[in-house]
């Protein structure tokens, strides 16, 4: 078999010796080491006469593979009854095995860290001191709060379930609902949050909520909750 190499193509010995099994079409449970050795010793060879530095791992490994195969071509010693013959070739084929499984992990491991390069991460930190008086839309309610207040909602009145509604044409807009809320406010001063819902459509629904976080945004409302679990309170905010 007339194939050629680098020696920096491999990453030690036994990934040579995998390589040369793989070409030769061998069971790495029963390899022939005279075969492999043969290989093994030539490839070597072949790169004495390119002038190529051999590392001493590669021939420590060569070594072993003749020690393996002297052992084979020796008769072998009458053993007891109860004594199992030992293979000479099998601590070569379990450190083969134990390097394949490492070489087959470290592929997995090298895609994963080539996907990983996309991805982006930052440890969690207080944002706070970046908000400005702008940014604060909401009073002593936080959006957080908001949003949990009106999943509730929507799971007392069961909105994700199919409604018993007759069609119309008619479109629910944020502005519209906002119109509506501003002049809710203008009559009422304060509100309930939840009372700010008395359809229950999917349409209006999100329409309101989109309409109250626009309007604290433009702080045209303020939300406040005098403590956890009560009732939100959106109410007209000073000088609107």
């Amino acid at each position: 078999m007339n194939v050629s190499f680098k020696i920096n193509e491999f990453e030690g010995p036994l990934d040579l010796l995998l390589h040369l099994i793989k070409e030769s079409k061998m069971d790495i449970m029963n390899i022939e080491i005279e075969e492999i050795t043969k290989q093994y010793i030539d490839y070597l060879n072949e790169q004495e006469k390119m002038n190529l530095e051999i590392a001493s791992e590669y021939l420590v490994l060569a070594s072993e593979l003749l020690e393996i195969k002297s052992k084979l071509l020796l008769p072998n010693e009458k053993l007891d009854e109860d004594e199992e013959e030992i293979d000479p070739r099998e601590e070569l084929v379990n450190r083969l095995l134990e390097y394949q499984a490492y070489k087959e992990i470290t592929k997995v491991l090298q895609e994963k860290e080539y996907l990983r390069k996309d991805i982006y991460t930052k440890t969690p930190e207080n944002i706070n001191k970046y908000a400005s008086d702008d940014t604060k839309i909401i009073s002593d309610v936080s959006l957080d709060d908001l949003v949990e207040a009106f999943k509730k909602y929507l799971e007392r009145k069961e909105a994700s379930k199919p409604l018993k509604t007759k069609v119309t044409n008619k479109e629910i807009s944020v502005s519209s609902r906002r119109k509506e809320i501003k002049k809710i406010l203008k009559e009422k001063k304060k509100i309930s949050f939840f009372k700010l819902f008395p359809v229950v459509s999917k349409d209006y629904i999100v329409a309101t909520f989109l309409a109250i976080l626009e309007m604290a945004k433009n702080k045209e409302l303020v939300i406040s909750q005098d403590k956890e679990f009560d009732d939100i309170i959106c109410e007209v905010a000073h000088g609107k």
